[in-house]
């Protein structure tokens, strides 16, 4: 497996040039960045590269190595020496996306398929719906990550990427076959929960209405204060915690990508089921840090001396993080070793599981890490 990296900065041309890249023949081209940009960018990629497909989305900032940038195109060319792959995508009709994942699931499946890397649409989509699907079509021992598409704080509209930018809600993904490929996958929070524990008393899919019989909004605005008045990008800042009872041992963490003031609704990225219990969640700094550390190691347990690691971490710690964002890409990095290119974006949802021994889920405001080698 080898891998070259190059970004395009606005106003600026490749660095390190593309002509540097002419060989050995690269199958995969991993995109994230702004949509015009990359729209702009593809032409020429497309004709230099012609054997290889592109994948990547719309991000909320760009991981490129170490940094972290806005309005940017990072890039990342791979070559896998013995591991297949193949790389499909489908549009995203409203209400749909559990079928939309059984279908990319279906498509992709074949005896030897190991991995499925999947990058879809951030607003229109209901990821707990599309890793459902996924799931549904899948034997236990394929493993699945990626992430939804960012919009920076806007939440108005994100793009996904093949070979192309499309104009509408999409879904596209990658299946690794074979034994050469090694998978580490890893990813975890850093917020603290506050405020008592609520019952869900009323919602469908991701779309909350009630806690503890009163409206979700209503409280929600109650906690946020000042804040309130931002929403729904301010909502990054406090997301909620959501275990199956109280004494769960686990809990998955929601952020809202949507509210209707007439209706007294909230949107989340996936699922918050009646009867779960709920919590409100503030962030702390350090914890979020060592999140992506405890990220790092999770993923190392099933792959040593990765080449690759994808990153997906959420925009709330994103916002959260500031000037500060840098530290928890550089936390992944020491753990993961200088042998590791790194690329990735900030998301609107971040699909993994939380350890190895269990089912990838849709989170929020993780770091997710998906670490990379071939043995040749």
């Amino acid at each position: 497996m080898q891998v070259v990296q190059s970004q395009l900065l606005q106003g600026e041309s490749w660095a390190p040039a593309l002509e540097n890249f002419s060989a050995p023949p690269w199958q995969v081209g991993l995109l994230f960045g702004e949509p015009q940009m990359v729209r702009e960018a593809l032409p020429e990629l497309r004709k230099m590269f012609p054997s290889t497909e592109f994948m990547g989305c719309s991000t909320a900032d760009e991981i490129y190595g170490l940094e972290v940038h806005s309005n940017s195109v990072a890039l990342s060319l791979i070559h896998f020496a013995k591991t297949p792959v193949r790389m499909i995508s489908l549009d995203i009709p409203a209400g749909q996306s559990e079928q939309v994942g059984q279908k990319l699931a279906e498509t992709l499946l074949a005896k030897d398929l190991r991995h499925i890397l999947v990058l879809s649409d951030g607003l229109q989509t209901n990821g707990s719906d599309l890793v459902r699907g996924l799931r549904f079509s899948l034997p236990g021992y394929v493993t699945i990550s990626g992430g939804l598409a960012g919009d920076g704080d806007r939440f108005n509209k994100t793009y996904v990427y093949h070979n192309g930018v499309s104009d509408t809600p999409q879904a596209v993904a990658l299946g690794l076959y074979g034994d050469a490929i090694k998978v580490g996958l890893g990813s975890q929070g850093g917020w603290d929960a506050f405020g008592p524990q609520r019952v869900i008393t009323k919602s469908s899919s991701n779309v909350l209405s009630e806690l503890d019989n009163q409206s979700a909004l209503a409280l929600y605005k109650e906690y946020l204060g000042s804040h309130a008045a931002g929403l729904p990008g301010s909502a990054l800042l406090f997301p909620l915690s959501i275990r199956e009872s109280r004494d769960a041992p686990r809990a998955l963490v929601r952020t809202v990508l949507g509210v209707d003031d007439v209706n007294q609704t909230m949107t989340f990225a996936g699922d918050v089921p009646e009867g779960h219990i709920a919590q409100f969640m503030k962030a702390n700094l350090d914890r979020l840090v060592d999140g992506a550390q405890g990220a790092a190691d999770n993923a190392l347990s099933s792959v040593q001396k990765p080449e690759l690691a994808i990153l997906v971490s959420c925009v709330g710690r994103r916002m959260v993080l500031k000037q500060r964002v840098e530290e928890e890409v550089e936390a992944v990095a020491e753990h993961l070793g200088q042998q590791c290119a790194l690329s990735g974006f900030y998301s609107y949802g971040e699909i993994a599981p939380l350890n190895i021994m269990e089912c990838s889920e849709l989170h929020n405001q993780t770091m997710t890490i998906t670490a990379l080698r071939e043995e040749c």
